[in-house]
């Protein structure tokens, strides 16, 4: 299935690229989410006449995230989770943690936007999450992860 790009899509294509996708992924999620268009010759045409709004509207885009990513750079949460003597978690720390830790300092990340590549957090100490706030725009975060004591040990 050949369709238009209507936004920078990663690993795919920029603004107004031509290419090639499977029919499931350019009908059930390219299409429907407005991020691209069949390429038809109708289309193309529609594409040129709304080329330059389509460039404004993903330079602010782009711009707005660089503004999100400069509140968010050099940030460190704390996350506290029950664990073993030795730190290993009872558990693990996701991405839906770390939205709630940034959401007590005030930050605004969600969490299709944490990027864990290494996967959960499942041990105590010091962790670097990517955040991924556009396709060109990317900051970190650090994440620390304590010991939290339950209350029902006895000493």
């Amino acid at each position: 299935m050949q369709v238009i790009l209507l936004e920078k899509i990663k690993r795919l294509g920029d603004l107004g690229d031509t290419v090639k996708v499977r029919p499931g992924y350019g009908r059930n999620y390219l299409l429907p989410q407005g991020k691209a268009l069949p390429a038809t010759e109708a289309n193309r045409e529609v594409f040129e006449t709304r080329k330059a709004e389509l460039v404004r509207k993903a330079q602010d885009s782009i711009n707005a995230s660089r503004l999100r990513a400069e509140k968010l750079a050099g940030k460190t949460l704390t996350i506290r989770a029950l664990a073993s003597e030795e730190g290993k978690l009872y558990g693990s720390v996701g991405p839906a943690e770390i939205v709630d830790a940034a959401a007590a300092l005030g930050l605004d990340v969600t969490k299709h936007e944490i990027d864990m590549i290494d996967g959960p957090i499942r041990a105590t100490g010091s962790f670097t999450v990517a955040v991924v706030l556009h396709s060109e725009v990317q900051t970190s975060l650090t994440v620390v992860v304590e010991e939290q004591r339950s209350a029902g040990a006895a000493a």
